[in-house]
């Protein structure tokens, strides 16, 4: 397999002692008073506002998650993270929809949560989904649960919990799991402290309950160098490595051995609109690090892969998602994200969603390389050939080769002459998936849960709007 390293094994080595400076020396912002004694009885040092975590500690909490995490799936799929392939899943939470037959965009509802998961579960190179829409539809403290719970329904393949901001939604989130089985098995969650080294009582909370229920924890921290990190992208690395560290010191404090995701959403400012930089192929160089980092503590990583700032279907989107999922890929990432995003995570689309299932078939491609034994280097074929018809359609080794994938064969991208393009369809890559969506959204059934498991749904959402409503 191809193999790209961003960082010597002295910068890896030079981040994780700046990571445990920071953590030791200038600490992280923490006031939830349960998480404050436990740490104190771990060895950290408490001051007034912050907690400073020793080296000791941390290096010792490192050694206790295990080296794969397993997501199961309600069709029986199992993903093994940590297992050596290559896995991917769809931008998470994005608060509209672009319409590439329009060209206009529109809030997302629930119905989008329902439908981008059914046309996911369809996509053969998509192995994980998150619940991809933020619906606007329902109460904004439902937001997140409902993301959840109108997924579930849609897919058969390992679906990932939301991002949970209180202990409350982690509880609530967790009990819809159990329609499937048990939450362990089949529900990852995610937090994010807030940059820089924040760790407001909400998010601690949840972090212990994501614990408790012994659920794989993905902490994500989602810093942007030049506003919440620094602008050097070793700085805003190690800040990120101390966020994400210090988010696994607490959650092993409570459960010793819990699986964790090492994750990782570093990106830059823009520093002529300040909005954050999700094209740049910094933002490929960042992650390509974060893999190298949590590869170097052992545990499998997920990072940003087909990210853009445009707001189109277009060649900066298209040469922008390729680099920065090609970047972290070849750095040997266990899963990438941001299947179908656009607008740096604001925006997502179903067409995109297609375009970006035959992009990580290419990525796909791209890291298996080509053999050079006996077969391949086809010394005899070519003497064969040179004593007929000097040329190789009629070989059988090409038919053998191109059965066995040595060329990818697109479905999406345009591979003829203009004459054959000009007397077809004249369609673009954007258009046939846009197409190709619209068929799907068709045609695919998922098979539905029970009428009890939707009935038990109903009934989380129904005391979880009560209690967030109340708090």
């Amino acid at each position: 397999m191809l193999q790209l390293s961003v960082l010597s094994q002295d910068e890896i080595e030079a981040i994780h002692h700046a990571t445990l400076r920071i953590l030791g020396e200038t600490g992280i912002f923490l006031g939830y008073a349960p998480a404050r004694r436990l740490l104190a009885e771990a060895g950290a040092r408490m001051t007034d506002e912050r907690v400073l975590l020793p080296p000791e500690l941390v290096e010792r909490v490192l050694t206790l998650p295990p080296r794969q995490v397993r997501l199961r799936g309600r069709g029986g799929t199992i993903k093994v993270l940590g297992g050596g392939e290559l896995h991917w899943h769809n931008l998470g939470g994005a608060r509209d929809v672009y319409d590439h037959r329009s060209g206009a965009r529109r809030p997302a509802t629930v119905q989008d949560v329902r439908d981008s998961t059914r046309l996911l579960d369809a996509l053969p190179g998509v192995t994980t989904i998150t619940p991809f829409f933020t619906p606007l539809d329902v109460p904004g403290v439902l937001m997140s649960l409902a993301m959840y719970r109108y997924a579930l329904p849609h897919t058969t393949k390992p679906l990932q919990g939301p991002g949970v901001q209180t202990g409350a939604e982690a509880e609530f989130a967790i009990r819809m799991a159990e329609v499937l089985g048990p939450p362990q098995e089949y529900l990852t969650l995610s937090v994010s402290p807030v940059s820089p080294l924040t760790f407001p009582d909400t998010i601690v909370e949840a972090m212990m309950a994501i614990a408790r229920a012994g659920v794989t924890f993905a902490p994500l921290p989602c810093p942007t160098a030049g506003t919440t990190a620094p602008m050097s992208i070793a700085g805003a690395l190690a800040q990120q490595n101390a966020e994400l560290l210090a988010s696994m010191v607490i959650a092993e404090l409570v459960h010793p051995g819990l699986p964790v995701i090492y994750c990782g959403r570093l990106a830059m400012m823009e520093p002529r609109t300040g909005f954050s930089v999700w094209g740049g192929v910094e933002l490929g160089l960042a992650s390509a690090a974060t893999v190298q980092l949590g590869h170097f503590y052992g545990l499998p990583v997920n990072v940003y892969g087909l990210s853009t700032n445009a707001h189109v279907l277009d060649i900066q989107n298209g040469y922008e998602r390729a680099l920065n999922a090609v970047i972290p890929a070849l750095a040997g990432a266990d899963e990438l994200s941001g299947i179908g995003e656009m607008e740096a995570g604001v925006m997502g689309s179903y067409a995109q969603m297609v375009c970006d299932d035959e992009i990580a078939a290419s990525v796909r491609r791209l890291l298996r390389g080509f053999s050079c034994d006996a077969d391949s280097l086809a010394v005899e074929v070519i003497a064969a050939a040179m004593s007929g018809p000097r040329n190789f359609l009629a070989e059988r080794h090409t038919s053998l080769r191109l059965r066995s994938g040595e060329l990818l064969l697109t479905r999406l991208a345009e591979r003829a002459s203009w004459e054959t393009w000009e007397q077809g369809e004249r369609k673009n890559m954007a258009e046939r998936a846009q197409a190709q969506a619209e068929r799907i959204l068709t045609e695919h059934e998922v098979p539905p849960l029970s009428p009890e498991q939707e009935r038990y749904l109903d009934e989380i959402m129904t005391g979880a709007g009560q209690v967030l409503a109340a708090n």
